[in-house]
């Protein structure tokens, strides 16, 4: 079943995202809760999870951004597509990522964005046959925010182009 997170079900979030990029769970935090807390109650932050008898396989985070441009519409962007790893190639995050298309067509974007730090042909091939292409935009993330991110993850390989 493809839906929007519930409360209650950050401890299953958190366990997927460990087959993101994370490689443990943060602790339980006054600073995780508030931050938990303040997703929830934003109505234009969708979690949206594939649950398979009542265990969340696959997730994305889809953020509808008020804008003042292109008639006053919105746009939307995608973050955090994961599927736990022993049940990728089913279909499940491309699931979730029809969703929030739809939730996107809804709420009468006029773009959808979506980001990824993978390099994989894998992943990019997932994405481009989920209905998203690399031609039509051009993102640029500040190189300050790559090398912080580099020594957080204590990662020896980081793409500083």
């Amino acid at each position: 079943m493809i839906r929007e997170i519930n409360y209650t079900e950050l401890d299953a979030l958190l366990e997927l995202y460990t087959h993101l990029h994370e490689s443990d769970i943060p602790e339980k935090t006054e600073h995780l809760q508030r931050t938990w807390e303040t997703i929830c109650r934003d109505k234009n932050h969708h979690i949206i999870v594939c649950e398979i008898e009542g265990k969340i396989l696959s997730s994305c985070v889809c953020v509808i951004i008020p804008n003042l441009t292109r008639n006053i519409r919105p746009y939307a962007f995608i973050e955090n597509v994961v599927t736990h790893i022993d049940y990728r190639g089913k279909g499940y995050s491309t699931a979730c990522l029809n969703y929030a298309r739809k939730l996107a067509e809804k709420e009468n974007c006029y773009k959808m964005m979506l980001l990824t730090d993978s390099k994989q042909d894998s992943t990019l091939s997932f994405y481009s046959n989920a209905g998203y292409n690399s031609t039509d935009k051009t993102a640029f993330i500040p190189v300050a925010v790559i090398e912080h991110f580099c020594v957080i993850q204590l990662k020896s390989s980081c793409n500083k182009e």
